[in-house]
């Protein structure tokens, strides 16, 4: 938090706490609402948040109740009179609405769906009927539209008489009389033109669109790559049915992207912030795959169990050391990857091109290793326990084949998982774990032994 920030927060609470209710709202005017939604949930217990919140102007409390974490709208929604409910939700953008609705018990949904006007009703109803990940989840039926035919000055009539209620009105949207989508907008187009021109004379016909049940996280990704403010989205007939924002667009990223990186340190997805997960959540995310992991484990035990009398004590010292670098080395490449395959940069078709860049990458890194382990085995590992040449080269030599395999391993599996439609980031993290470590077992014994015994 910036020193300014923190000034404004003691202010906040010198109001609040002294009462002085007319500068306290003074000051909110002048705040963005994750700035009041921040301040309420670190610094207020749950009574003093709900009289809090009812001390909000108008125009600001239904901005931060969208911000507010799950569990204190539950709360405020349960302290709501039927009035103050219907105004909050009635004051929402839909898709704000619905995403509050998605995270609610059911009793909850039904005395919000009671109160809001039939009209949203209805399109909340319609909203929550797509698929959770698809872009009809995310869109919002709020958005500027005009005919071809309208002209420039008429246009911005409308966006003075209906733009407060729409979610943007920078980019606005041409359709034809059966709602087909015919082209895209702005209001710079608009004010560079004549008042007396017509839309059709500055719109842009060539529109880039996403379909109802495209995957949100394509949808993201296309506000990466195009730049845009928001994204028309169409049914099967291209009919204009909603827009993306990018809002909403950077909430889906920050999604994917927190449960890709839970699931590739092997925990099922929790969106709750950390401090608000109970330990009974951590424990769900958590066991699973731990339990799955001891399971897999098995499978090295087995191996070495195999090759147990046949290893030296001097050789058994180092499994440690090369099934921690191949690990690392799978690790290195799986994230590599996994990472250019949610930004769209290689697809399964590319795999041979990158099966080609891991290999000579790998095998300047396994030289690289190679060379520093038998230095290290002979400068540091000699001192406290005698290692010969020969030996101390095929550690070496096991060590860089091992980071090699490793590293061909971390980039095939999360191309191959994406091809049969399995998360890559859920396959690379236990069953990467199992293959590298057992390959590298496999390996470091049978070479081993057949060199030295």
């Amino acid at each position: 938090m910036t020193e300014e920030m923190q000034i404004i927060y003691e202010r906040l609470s010198f109001c609040f706490e002294t009462r002085k209710f007319a500068d306290l709202r003074i000051l909110l005017l002048d705040m963005e609402p994750a700035d009041i939604a921040l301040y309420m949930e670190d610094n207020l217990d749950e009574k003093e948040q709900i009289m809090f919140f009812r001390l909000l102007p108008k125009e600001l409390a239904s901005d931060v109740f969208v911000e507010i974490d799950t569990d204190t709208q539950e709360r405020l929604i349960k302290t709501f009179t039927d009035k103050e409910l219907k105004a909050v939700i009635d004051d929402m953008f839909l898709d704000d609405a619905v995403d509050i609705i998605e995270e609610m018990p059911a009793n909850v949904v039904k005395r919000i769906l009671k109160n809001a006007d039939p009209d949203n009703r209805k399109q909340i109803n319609d909203l929550l009927e797509y698929p959770d990940d698809s872009a009809g989840s995310i869109m919002t039926t709020e958005y500027v539209s005009f005919s071809a035919s309208t002209t420039i000055e008429a246009a911005f009539e409308k966006i003075k008489r209906t733009g407060l209620n729409k979610e943007t009105v920078y980019t606005c949207y041409v359709t034809d009389r059966k709602k087909h989508l015919v082209g895209v907008v702005t209001v710079k187009d608009m004010l560079l033109a004549e008042k007396s021109s017509i839309i059709a004379d500055v719109m842009d016909s060539n529109c880039i669109t996403v379909e109802t049940l495209e995957d949100k996280e394509q949808v993201a990704l296309k506000f990466s790559k195009y730049d845009f403010l928001a994204l028309p989205v169409i049914d099967k007939e291209g009919c204009l049915v909603g827009i993306v924002t990018v809002d909403d667009a950077v909430d889906v990223i920050q999604e994917e992207a927190t449960e890709d990186i839970q699931k590739m340190a092997g925990m099922l997805s929790n969106e709750k912030p950390y401090l608000k997960q109970s330990i009974w959540s951590v424990w769900k995310a958590r066991a699973p795959w731990l339990i799955l992991l001891l399971i897999t484990s098995t499978f090295t035990s087995i191996i070495l169990a195999n090759f147990e009398s046949k290893l030296t004590p001097v050789l058994y010292a180092f499994v440690p050391m090369l099934m921690g670098t191949a690990g690392n080395a799978g690790g290195q490449t799986s994230v590599t990857v996994i990472r250019a395959i949610a930004v769209g940069e290689v697809e399964f078709k590319d795999i041979f091109k990158v099966i080609l860049k891991e290999f000579l990458a790998s095998l300047a890194l396994g030289l690289t290793i190679g060379v520093i382990c038998f230095g290290k085995i002979m400068l540091i590992d000699n001192l406290y326990n005698a290692i010969d040449i020969k030996t101390a080269l095929v550690i070496s030599v096991v060590c860089a084949i091992s980071l090699i395999m490793a590293k061909l391993v971390g980039c095939i599996l999360p191309l191959v998982a994406k091809k049969i439609k399995l998360d890559p980031a859920v396959v690379a993290s236990p069953l990467m774990t199992t293959i590298v470590d057992a390959l590298a077992l496999i390996i470091y014994c049978s070479i081993s032994i057949a060199v030295l015994m």
